[in-house]
């Protein structure tokens, strides 16, 4: 296995490269070169700091039958390495395959097969970094604005930076008026081959960009070809049997049992469970409705006739709590959007607090407020772990494998696939038919008529 360099070194390595002004394109082929270098060093216990190193290097590369071009463009890229530590270059390679009788001097080099422009490029784009990260942090400031002016989740926001974070490292804080096409086809490709991630990520990636480009940068992609995808692997979800899922609820406390009892009952998805209010609740119906689920839709779903007695108890438990907070000088629940702007005082509301509420009161940034969030989903995550653990189960539970156990019991008892789509609220029935591989699939009997049916 590869050893792999530390991120600070190979970050300031990219960033030197985009200060000489190499192209983008070229860049992965030095990097490729630097890596090996330094899992060579690293194995053959050679000093990667010292330029002696390099001709054992080449030598190593020469054993390999690798072409002149490719042992000079290796060359190359460890003495940009060498430029960055401060040291001074060794002539590449032995006897009939030396560059000449002497080194080459690294920026004619680099300017041969890489177009660097004049020295005074470098000192000219350094005293520019201060501007392009300023430019960056309004670029990002932007980002940020434009997913909450759309009203999209905090988890978007949260991943959407991230990638953009993660894309702006890659790129060494390259100038973003000048970003293009290409070079997001290099980092996708480049989270493909050699971060390996799975292809939900590199989607993900691809989608957090393609909104960047297009609502901060005034960007459009245009076609991107040729990158490298990630392999997308059949995918089966993990289903509980009955017995399984009664098993974890016995061994969870109040109220974790209440929330994982409404994961597998009611088939929510984790953020959605948590973020439910009181008002959420229809006893009389019968009926659960979530707001602002994933894609900001709404839906609603029968509440289980076993669970209605405890979520009942449980509110007159949340009620009780919500009087000690008002008499002790609370401010209300945390709200959304605008909604406190709209309705005042809504966050005192009793049909306004969490259903699951926090542990403790928190204060807000500026210190001026006491308020009430819902249950952290680390403690529920910690709360399912040990259950699951002494429940003794042999397969891997997560908060979301009720939710796939709810859909699988559904399909499995002869509800038709679009009621269950409906339930989960999936967009699309393609999505729920993964469901379809996780019951027993069960004989047909043979089809006739229905006139012989009578």
């Amino acid at each position: 296995m590869m050893i792999q360099i530390p991120p600070n070194i190979l970050n300031k390595y990219r960033y030197i490269l985009t200060q000489k002004a190499i192209p983008v394109n070229k860049q992965p082929y030095l990097i490729k070169w630097f890596r090996y270098y330094w899992d060579f060093c690293m194995k053959y216990n050679y000093n990667k700091d010292n330029p002696k190193s390099l001709p054992h290097f080449i030598k190593k590369l020469e054993s390999k039958k690798q072409t002149k071009f490719k042992l000079i463009q290796a060359s190359d890229a460890i003495r940009i390495f060498y430029e960055m530590n401060g040291d001074s270059f060794p002539a590449f390679g032995n006897g009939d395959n030396n560059r000449e009788n002497n080194a080459t001097p690294l920026n004619e080099t680099v300017k041969t097969y890489f177009n660097e422009p004049s020295p005074n490029k470098l000192d000219t784009q350094l005293s520019q970094t201060v501007s392009m990260k300023e430019k960056w942090e309004q670029a990002l400031t932007s980002l940020t604005n434009e997913i909450k002016v759309r009203h999209y989740s905090p988890r978007t926001l949260k991943s959407y930076r991230g990638w953009t974070l993660k894309f702006q490292k890659f790129i060494c804080f390259k100038n973003p008026d000048f970003l293009d096409t290409e070079d997001v086809k290099l980092f996708l490709t480049h989270l493909a081959v050699e971060k390996k991630v799975a292809a939900s990520s590199q989607n993900l990636a691809f989608n957090s960009l393609l909104f960047f480009y297009r609502h901060v940068l005034g960007k459009e992609f245009g076609k991107v070809d040729g990158v490298v995808r990630a392999k997308k692997r059949p995918y089966i979800p993990v289903v509980l049997s009955r017995e399984e899922v009664h098993r974890i609820l016995l061994n969870l406390p109040y109220p974790y049992d209440l929330v994982v009892g409404l994961l597998y009952g009611c088939g929510l998805r984790m953020f959605e469970c948590l973020n439910l209010r009181v008002n959420n609740f229809n006893f009389d119906a019968g009926i659960l409705t979530i707001h602002d689920g994933k894609g900001k839709k709404d839906r609603t779903v029968p509440i289980s006739e076993k669970l209605a007695p405890q979520l009942k108890s449980h509110m007159d438990r949340v009620y009780h709590l919500h009087q000690m907070d008002l008499g002790s000088g609370y401010d209300g629940a945390f709200m959304f959007d605008s909604i406190e702007k709209k309705y005042k005082n809504a966050g005192k509301q009793f049909i306004w607090q969490w259903f699951f509420p926090g542990k403790n009161l928190t204060k807000t940034k500026d210190g001026q407020e006491i308020r009430r969030y819902h249950l952290h989903e680390t403690h529920v995550q910690k709360a399912l772990r040990d259950a699951v653990t002494r429940a003794r189960l042999t397969k891997r539970a997560t908060a979301h494998t009720f939710r796939h156990s709810f859909a699988s019991h559904l399909l499995e008892s002869g509800y038709d696939i679009r009621t269950i789509q409906e339930l989960l609220g999936h967009s699309d029935v393609r999505t729920t038919m993964i469901y379809t591989h996780t019951v027993k699939a069960k004989p047909r009997k043979e089809i006739k008529s229905p006139l012989d049916l009578w």
